[in-house]
């Protein structure tokens, strides 16, 4: 699932394309995503001018006068810039064509994408008033994170991947952030010290930048906006390495299951 450098990597890639043209048309193809699309979007934002693409979360949120669409990737959405002539794919559901000729391309497979049309105050959407602050803001670090902690006993890597403590950590940087701080990802989040979650926010942060700068991680098929692999999993250090050696103490990495999710450690480093 593309996760928060994957949308802010699309976002940055589309925004000067995007930002300033005018919606002339929109085709829907399949409405039938993870939330039907509502019949009526079409004729919502034909006309209407994108001020702003903006990304809350996993969010990516196109600013349209006194609304937003927003738009969720999914486990295997792309959001595209392409110009014709083209062949539409299979799979390339929703078309927004702009001022400029080219033509903004919703492509998912899965169909577990969505697009939502927000009326006034969208951060007041039900997908988004819950939300935690965002990991590369100033309202995160490590006595926020300890002071959300106190009273939780659930595995830290579970806590850190919960939106509402805070947004965008998704299992590939979670996995990673705690390998580099040197948690055991069972560890009950409020067992861990104020240190080591100042420690845990930065590796967050560093991981997470780092992630961006690099265009995202391709696992199976995420594409930029302008259908670009990511290249951060060539740097990877726990991620999907289990049974490798650890890149520190070259004791075998060990793969477990956590919250239904697959997790890798270094029994050795992280505790």
């Amino acid at each position: 699932m593309p996760e928060l450098p994957e949308v802010e990597t699309t976002r940055r890639g589309l925004a000067p394309h995007v930002e300033g043209q005018r919606i002339t048309q929109v085709q829907v193809f399949e409405p039938r995503l993870r939330w039907p699309v509502d019949p009526g979007l079409a004729q919502v934002l034909t006309g209407l001018t994108v001020a702003r693409l903006e990304r809350r979360a996993k969010y990516l949120l196109f600013r349209l006068g006194a609304g937003a669409l927003m738009v969720h990737l999914g486990m295997s959405g792309s959001l595209q810039l392409k110009h014709p002539p083209f062949e539409r794919l299979r799979h390339d559901h929703i078309l927004l064509t702009l001022g400029s000729g080219a033509v903004l391309v919703f492509n998912d497979p899965r169909r577990f994408g969505s697009l939502h049309w927000l009326g006034s105050a969208p951060e007041d959407h039900r997908l988004l008033a819950h939300l935690g602050p965002e990991p590369l803001s100033s309202a995160f670090d490590g006595a926020y994170l300890a002071a959300q902690a106190k009273s939780r006993s659930a595995p830290v890597k579970a806590f850190l991947m919960d939106g509402s403590v805070v947004v965008g950590v998704g299992n590939i940087y979670a996995t990673e952030a705690l390998f580099l701080a040197g948690i055991h990802p069972r560890r009950p989040a409020r067992r861990i010290s104020a240190a080591r979650y100042d420690r845990l926010a930065a590796e967050v942060k560093t991981v997470l930048t780092q992630a961006i700068a690099a265009g995202g991680t391709t696992l199976r098929d995420f594409v930029d906006g302008s259908g670009r692999p990511g290249y951060f999993q060539q740097t990877l250090h726990a991620y999907g390495r289990a049974g490798h050696p650890c890149p520190r103490c070259a004791t075998p990495l060990r793969g477990e299951r956590l919250a239904q999710r697959a997790t890798v450690f270094c029994p050795r480093c992280q505790r």
